[in-house]
């Protein structure tokens, strides 16, 4: 139950960030929250960051790497322009 609420909240505020809030449910925020956690602990491991635990920085951890995972997603299939 945690990691979907740690994941809902990170995917929601990485969609505001991104600017794509209203094209995804939460369905999808939930979705980003949670594969972006595993992208932002990588990212935090290769940047030497200490990702340990705490509501806050798992939060953190998560926005970064859905940030990324939309960015990456919206490179593949964003509209064309």
């Amino acid at each position: 139950m945690y990691s979907i609420i740690v994941g809902g909240l990170s995917g929601w505020i990485a969609s505001l960030i991104m600017k794509v809030d209203k094209q995804m449910g939460w369905i999808k925020n939930i979705l980003a929250g949670l594969i972006g956690g595993g992208i932002g602990r990588w990212i935090a491991k290769i940047a030497r960051f200490e990702a340990k635990g705490g509501f806050v920085n798992d939060v953190i951890v998560g926005v970064v790497g859905a940030v990324v995972l939309i960015w990456i997603v919206n490179m593949f299939f964003g509209r064309r322009r």
